[in-house]
């Protein structure tokens, strides 16, 4: 018995340095690989989505650019490829959960409810849940869409948020379901709805680029402020000290403000569209405390 429980400690003093030494979870498949894989938008101005060449640009994607660069440092791999994966709000998490991924470059609301299955980098921004609707139109809050259609992006947290005002202010919405924000704003400007619901910078962003900007207005009423965050797998502890590691650095040196004056204040491909949206206080305190608290 003593020899055994002698030969227990050995192996685990041989092998908690050796654990200490290499990465682990997501970093070990880095390493393995040879390369890191991002799931990109195609069309979540200025978060992520594609120019005119097709090409995945915007202030997340250049965020990730920056975790990837860390990751070849730590791994002393300069040689690392990246992979692109094309993913949408409904596919994101399952390509997270089952490899396909290593990171979200886009807007990901940080819910306690998604933290069950995913984890979340520090925010890097926060949004506000609106509606964008005709200028001329009636409605200003959201019990003005009572019997009325309302586009909704599919695997969004917009759902089930208009469903808890719905049901307690008791009015009743006809929702038309899309694939993807571009769909939901078209099932709006074509009159299939009478509103569009999502995150108050994606719909500033589809009405800046949309043919006809000053047909649309965003009304003040909000269902909720939410946090967003890159999302990488969940108990991956070394990949994310990585990620919120490189974007402290980020928030702390300026550059984190450079990039967003980039694709929030400045023209933006593919139109040179400048979408003039200020960093708001909610944000604004992120940046000064890092944090990847979820609503």
């Amino acid at each position: 018995m003593k020899w055994r429980a002698y030969s227990v400690l050995i192996a685990v003093a041989i092998s908690i340095p050796a654990h200490a030494q290499s990465p682990g979870g997501t970093l070990a498949r880095i390493k393995d690989a040879g390369e890191i894989t991002l799931g990109h938008r195609d069309v979540s101005v200025p978060f992520s989505y594609l120019d005119e060449n097709q090409k995945p640009v915007g202030f997340a994607m250049d965020l990730c650019a920056k975790i990837v660069e860390e990751v070849k440092t730590q791994l002393k791999l300069p040689s690392l490829r990246t992979k692109l994966q094309p993913i949408q709000l409904s596919t994101q998490i399952p390509l997270i959960q089952n490899g396909t991924i290593d990171i979200v470059c886009g807007p990901a609301t940080n819910t306690l409810e998604r933290q069950k299955v995913v984890a979340f980098s520090d925010t890097i921004f926060v949004s506000s849940i609106r509606a964008v609707v005709k200028k001329d139109g009636p409605v200003k809050r959201f019990e003005d869409l009572n019997e009325k259609p309302v586009s909704l992006t599919t695997g969004s947290t917009s759902i089930a948020l208009l469903a808890s005002r719905a049901q307690e202010k008791k009015f009743q919405t006809k929702n038309i379901m899309s694939a993807d924000h571009a769909a939901s704003f078209l099932a709006l400007t074509t009159g299939r709805s009478e509103a569009f619901v999502m995150d108050d910078i994606l719909l500033a962003s589809l009405i800046a680029n949309s043919s006809n900007p000053g047909d649309w207005r965003i009304i003040d009423d909000s269902l909720r402020t939410e946090p967003y965050g890159l999302i990488i797998r969940k108990d991956d502890p070394d990949f994310k000290a990585l990620v919120d590691k490189t974007l402290v650095a980020m928030m702390q040196n300026g550059q984190f403000k450079a990039l967003y004056a980039k694709w929030f204040m400045s023209p933006i491909p593919p139109r040179n569209v400048n979408l003039n949206f200020p960093m708001t206080p909610p944000l604004k305190d992120a940046v000064a405390n890092p944090n990847d608290k979820g609503v």
